[in-house]
């Protein structure tokens, strides 16, 4: 008799309560929430998290903030801490997981990767048990973890690179993991046709678990989530699940995209086969112990990243 191939159902079926993590930092909590509402509606209990990352348009510090920059968040582990409607940086700013906690009226996690793959891997471990979790999801909106390094819009390829990594080494150590891409193309970093041959090269390596879509119910609620959770590429299947069509430019006009019903699919993927199939970036951070051995790991293969920009974008701000 020859066995059914993994699928979606199969890791559904054997979990009762998923962590939810957007794993880009900002927003992406929100792509995590419209995949903990189809995870809700087949039967599982959820606990969202992020990053403890915002874009340098709303928090000015370059990078991710560490536990000594942030205030009113509960500890589980040094690069893990819950995060509630109260919870900011020492400056002064909120984070998108704490609109989202007042959102949806539960605590958020937040993930803190200034301690690379291993501080990840440790901290979410922890969470997950005291959590009481038994399936970890990490949810990328725009696809840029699809990426294998080359690419030439690829601009924020390291918060997803380290988690991307941590999830494959937690699946190595036998937790039950998912990976799920929302809102194909919708960060304006790849294009339509690089995510679609990178999901090709995916699915016949067998890594391609299933796919769902956005429904009338959860575009209602993000459209509500949205006017209090800054987001950019996560309003964009929205727009396309209205039936928004052709070029859009984001980012202040410094990207753009197609405009996609595609776009409002969240595909689903197994963590080990995306890591050894296609994502050269998480392959060379793996070993590293901060967020800076991380960065340099992307160096060698020639991949300027998001902490650069930020770093750079300080530099120039504060020579003015």
């Amino acid at each position: 008799m020859i066995s059914a191939p993994l699928s979606l159902e199969d890791l559904l079926r054997d979990s009762s309560h998923a962590l939810i993590i957007g794993v880009g930092g900002g927003g992406d909590v929100v792509g995590a929430l419209a995949a903990a509402r189809f995870l809700e509606f087949v039967g599982l209990k959820f606990t969202l998290g992020g990053l403890s990352w915002e874009r340098i348009v709303y928090d000015r510090v370059p990078g991710p903030r560490k536990l000594s920059e942030v205030k009113n968040v509960r500890i589980i582990h040094p690069f893990a801490w819950m995060a509630n409607a109260e919870s900011q940086t020492n400056t002064g700013v909120f984070f998108a997981e704490s609109r989202m906690a007042t959102a949806i009226s539960r605590e958020i996690l937040l993930v803190d990767i200034n301690g690379g793959v291993k501080g990840v891997v440790d901290g979410i471990a922890t969470a997950m048990k005291q959590l009481e979790t038994d399936l970890l999801v990490g949810i990328d909106v725009g696809g840029d973890s699809l990426a294998h390094g080359h690419e030439a819009g690829l601009r924020s390829p390291l918060a997803d690179s380290i988690m991307l990594a941590a999830f494959a080494e937690l699946a190595v150590r036998r937790h039950r993991t998912l990976w799920g891409v929302f809102g194909y193309g919708s960060d304006g970093e790849l294009t339509v046709d690089e995510i679609e041959a990178a999901l090709s090269k995916l699915a016949a390596a067998g890594g391609l678990l299933g796919a769902w879509g956005i429904t009338p119910k959860i575009a209602a609620e993000l459209d509500e989530v949205i006017k209090t959770v800054p987001t950019e590429a996560s309003a964009i299947p929205l727009e396309c699940f209205r039936g928004a069509w052709g070029k859009r430019e984001i980012r202040g006009g410094q990207r753009s995209l197609k405009m996609t019903p595609l776009t409002t699919l969240m595909f689903f993927m197994s963590v080990g086969k995306l890591h050894e199939t296609l994502s050269r970036p998480a392959q060379a951070l793996k070993n590293s112990t901060s967020i800076d051995e991380a960065n340099d790991a992307l160096h060698k293969l020639g991949i300027y990243t998001e902490l650069d920009f930020e770093r750079d974008y300080d530099k120039t701000a504060r020579a003015r």
